[in-house]
């Protein structure tokens, strides 16, 4: 009986043991995030709720009931456990600014993006809402005062993790508690990366997320009470040395180059005016437009023979480009564009390519770029052709090239290889003409290596497949080894003399990947900036008129180790998935496909677009339902239109 009881009694201290108490009658919860628990005797109020798991726990401190889950931000890890919750006993608030994205969360997830979706990068989304719909009882405003059994938490708008991220204040004594959400990690660090790039590399989101710290040191918290991590003590100090950091890494972010004059650049002095309306000449081989044209893209080389190559070709009229083909056939020797080499997987560098196919011109790109030409909407990736309403969704390439491959053309060597930079999908071609090394390197770099204050990267974005070791690191060493003597930048961008340039670049690849392993707690820092670590191909499912389709979910390993995984997929009703779940392991420093089999019943799915979230635990620690797909197996009902 003695042993019997002994054993009880340590398997109700190891149960108790997973609640800390941070502070009086303040109890917490860790699981996809930190829940925290106030309580008032058998009653209790939440702090975000994570997978849910802490209802079944709650008895242990004496929790008979919650009447109130109070949320900070919309992000899926918060609230995934909202299915679980007795809405008959409990009341839920957010922050009124995000209520939509839980209440109607399907709205932000579109089958045919476009740039200027709300809350995108490009038409990727940046938020993380709940797969299905969670009512809201109260939405909560800056300022409101939530009252509950005799607590007063001060309700402050803290947006910066989230756009509408929301704090809550509670005063106990002389301390003052600040239930901060995902504003910061301990250590001074970001919670994530990813969570925080609301543009195109213009720091919307990092200046809302300084703006908020500095918001939170003038009320001076004792302790923060994060979403993620340990509890933070000495609070307002972490804010000052986070506050401190963040304002030190924001010139690094930014693009390293005047991108305000972007548009409004005079004519290079290494170019000639021509008598083909908006070209100049760069050699005498060599053509690109000029001032007038400014932001847009296409460079040309005509050879001798009057064939020629386009690289790039975008953003401006097709009237504009019958002027200049029929300018070039007339002043400049051309007679047939043979082909258009695309640099990059963006749209905008090939916008006109119905109107090129229409003279006869083929389309040439790398093969890890193709597929973003050919099938778009199956990635969820900013930029892609069909956000652009170009007329057409999807682009044929005719010709695939290989990293390494040497193309003949008109006397020509032309180099292709792997550029990654602002997006993983890149690639430059080099040849020796005029007697120059000339490559071609999308938007990978630009700015005026004369001007020794530029560094010349480009927009820093995580949604572009872009890790900076695998990206801008690689685009400056390839650089370096390279030795061009032109560099042509698309977007009508030209760098001459870049030596110098292309070593400033390096360094500033070097400085930023320190500055984001700083900012960032994980030791393997690309969790935490990558939001594509578990990623689904494709990523819009189309069930509609075939049931079932077979998905590849890719899992990537940035560690030392062989590294675990539990894959669930979180499925809408009427879907099943073969296996239900993926459970293995992918080696150190690689990535892994596993392949699903979704079967759709399209009496049971409902109508337009569907979540599918996928729940990872990864080596023990369960990160929730970080990511997601999207399916559709029935048309969206039609909106009727006011009469």
């Amino acid at each position: 009986m003695f042993r019997f009881f002994a054993a009880f009694l340590i398997l109700q201290s190891l149960a108790l043991a997973e609640f800390q108490q941070p502070a009086p009658d303040v109890f917490l919860w860790q699981d996809t995030c930190n829940v925290y628990v106030l309580k008032h005797g058998e009653s209790a109020l939440l702090i975000n709720l994570g997978d849910g798991s802490v209802l079944e726990h709650l008895a242990e401190i004496g929790v008979k009931r919650v009447e109130w889950v109070l949320f900070t931000d919309h992000h899926r890890e918060q609230c995934q456990g909202a299915s679980k919750l007795d809405r008959q006993t409990t009341q839920v608030a957010a922050p009124k600014e995000e209520q939509a994205f839980f209440e109607t969360p399907n709205e932000f997830r579109h089958w045919n993006p476009r740039l200027g979706d709300k809350f995108t990068v490009h038409g990727s989304s940046y938020l993380r809402p709940p797969a299905q719909p969670v009512k809201i009882d109260k939405g909560l405003v800056d300022g409101d005062t939530f009252n509950w059994n005799g607590l007063t938490l001060t309700c402050l708008s803290t947006p910066g993790h989230s756009p509408g991220g929301m704090s809550f204040m509670l005063k106990q004594g002389e301390r003052t508690l600040a239930f901060t959400g995902g504003v910061m990690h301990d250590g001074a660090k970001m919670t994530n990366w990813f969570d925080t790039e609301w543009d195109y590399g213009f720091a919307k989101g990092l200046d809302a997320l300084i703006s908020t710290v500095d918001k939170l040191i003038t009320l001076k918290p004792d302790i923060a009470l994060a979403s993620q991590g340990p509890v933070i003590a000495h609070a307002t100090a972490q804010l000052k040395t986070y506050k401190d950091r963040l304002t030190q890494f924001r010139p690094d972010y930014v693009r390293g180059y005047p991108v305000e004059s972007f548009g409004k650049r005079p004519q290079h002095p290494a170019t000639k005016t021509t008598k083909a309306h908006y070209i100049v000449q760069v050699t005498p081989h060599l053509y690109m437009f000029g001032p007038e044209m400014a932001g847009k893209n296409f460079a040309i080389i005509i050879a001798d023979s009057g064939h020629a190559l386009l690289l790039d070709c975008g953003l401006f009229p097709k009237l504009v480009l019958e002027r200049i083909i029929s300018d070039m056939k007339e002043f400049l020797g051309l007679k047939q564009i043979d082909a258009c080499w695309i640099s990059h997987s963006h749209g905008d560098h090939f916008t006109l390519f119905p109107a090129l196919k229409d003279h006869g011109v083929k389309f040439w790109t790398m093969d890890t770029i193709a597929d973003k030409c050919e099938n778009p909407r199956y990635y969820d990736y900013p930029a892609m052709i069909g956000a652009y309403n170009a007329g057409f969704e999807q682009a044929k390439i005719d010709r695939i090239l290989k990293a390494g491959e040497v193309i003949e053309w008109e006397g020509y060597k032309l180099h292709i290889d792997w550029m990654p930079g602002q997006t993983e999908f890149g690639n430059a071609l080099w040849l020796e003409l005029d007697g120059k090394k000339v490559v071609f390197t999308g938007d990978n770099l630009f700015g005026d290596p004369a001007d020794a204050s530029q560094n010349g990267h480009e927009c820093v974005n995580a949604r572009n497949s872009a890790i900076i070791d695998e990206g801008y690191l690689v685009a400056a060493k390839y650089l370096q080894k390279l030795q061009p003597d032109i560099i042509m930048g698309a977007h009508g961008v030209l760098m001459t003399e870049p030596e110098a340039f292309i070593e400033r670049y390096h360094d500033w690849a070097q400085r930023i990947i320190r500055e984001y392993k700083e900012l960032l707690p994980d030791a393997n820092y690309e969790y935490l900036y990558d939001p594509y670590w578990v990623s689904a191909y494709p990523y819009r499912v189309d069930l509609q008129k075939q049931s079932t389709q077979e998905v590849s979910i890719t899992v990537r390993n940035f560690r030392d180790t062989v590294q675990q995984h539990r894959i669930v997929l979180q499925l809408p009703p009427g879907i099943t998935a073969n296996p239900a779940f993926l459970e293995g392991s992918v080696p150190a420093k690689s990535r892994q496909s596993f392949k699903i089999k979704l079967t759709a019943n399209p009496a049971q799915v409902p109508a337009g677009v569907q979540m599918v979230p996928m729940d990872i635990t990864l080596d023990g620690k369960h990160y929730g339902q970080l990511f997601d797909f999207i399916i559709q197996a029935k048309e969206p009902a039609k909106k009727e239109t006011a009469q």
